[in-house]
């Protein structure tokens, strides 16, 4: 009798125990179902700040905050700004003012906010072949052209290809032949090319910082001129003329941006690897 109560009682016990984890499973299952997917959001923007390591630090933050997976096309600012065009990204992160406006003129971005900066630096080799020096940069543009040294430029509309072209301008120098390199790359892979090609190049100090190390050619021969300054906006695919954009995520995106805590995040980025940041703050 005792023995059949025992295996009674134990029969129940087990019973609860099955029951249990059903009901377990049956409420993880049902909290998975739950969780939304993901949206989906595009950002196009300019090689450096992917180059740079800066959205790594910031899109895992974001994405976390958003239930948002951000798919990221690096490319130059000129591309990207023609991607907002077409509708075919949903936010925007460049580095051409002048033609950033162009886009909010037409209609085409919105919400256009000023995010970070750092400044363009003119490195050359190490035996500076053509004796640029100083915060000058059209003075070492017209030396670099004279003497016929070597120049590599990117070449593919960027915001530092674009900033190149207008140098290139306010000293009356059309670039050409077999010294200006052109490379059609990104400013990681460009940086690359020209310590090959003991070239000058146009750089953002953020690219040139976490390239420097593989660099072993190059040294910055000129920096700090008033004409350098590289700033960075965020802005908006227009969800009244292109209907298919995230607009909602994009605009979270904007606010992200320029959040406090992501500006201080910026602002930090780089000082314990390079002694420095690679990016500051610039909000308006």
């Amino acid at each position: 009798m005792l023995k059949n109560r025992f295996f009674a009682t134990l029969f129940v016990f087990m019973l609860l125990i099955l029951s249990a984890c059903g009901n377990s499973e049956s409420d993880q299952a049902n909290a998975k179902e739950e969780k939304p997917e993901p949206a989906e959001l595009i950002l196009a923007t300019t090689t450096s700040t992917q180059d740079s390591g800066l959205l790594d630090e910031l899109l895992p933050i974001f994405e976390k905050e958003n239930n948002v997976k951000v798919k990221t096309i690096a490319v130059g600012t000129g591309q990207a700004l023609e991607m907002g065009a077409k509708g075919e990204a949903d936010v925007l992160l460049v580095h051409a003012p002048k033609s950033e406006e162009e886009l909010v003129t037409t209609g085409d971005a919105v919400n256009r906010k000023r995010v970070m900066y750092n400044d363009f630096i003119l490195a050359g080799p190490k035996d500076n072949t053509a004796d640029v020096s100083g915060d000058d940069i059209l003075a070492a543009f017209k030396s670099i052209s004279d003497g016929k040294a070597n120049f590599v430029t990117r070449g593919d509309d960027s915001g530092t290809h674009k900033k190149e072209l207008g140098i290139w301008t306010a000293v009356n120098i059309e670039p050409a032949g077999d010294t200006y390199i052109s490379t059609g790359q990104g400013m990681g892979a460009s940086l690359q090319i020209a310590n090959e090609k003991n070239g000058y190049i146009l750089t953002d100090r953020a690219t040139w910082l976490a390239q420097e190390k593989n660099l072993t050619n190059l040294q910055i021969v000129v920096e700090g001129g008033k004409d350098l300054m590289n700033i960075y906006h965020v802005m908006q695919v227009n969800p009244e003329k292109h209907d298919m954009v995230n607009s909602k995520d994009a605009e979270k995106f904007v606010e992200f941006m320029v959040s406090s805590e992501t500006q201080d995040v910026i602002e930090s980025f780089g000082k314990e690897d390079y002694g420095q940041s690679l990016f500051f703050k610039y909000t308006e």
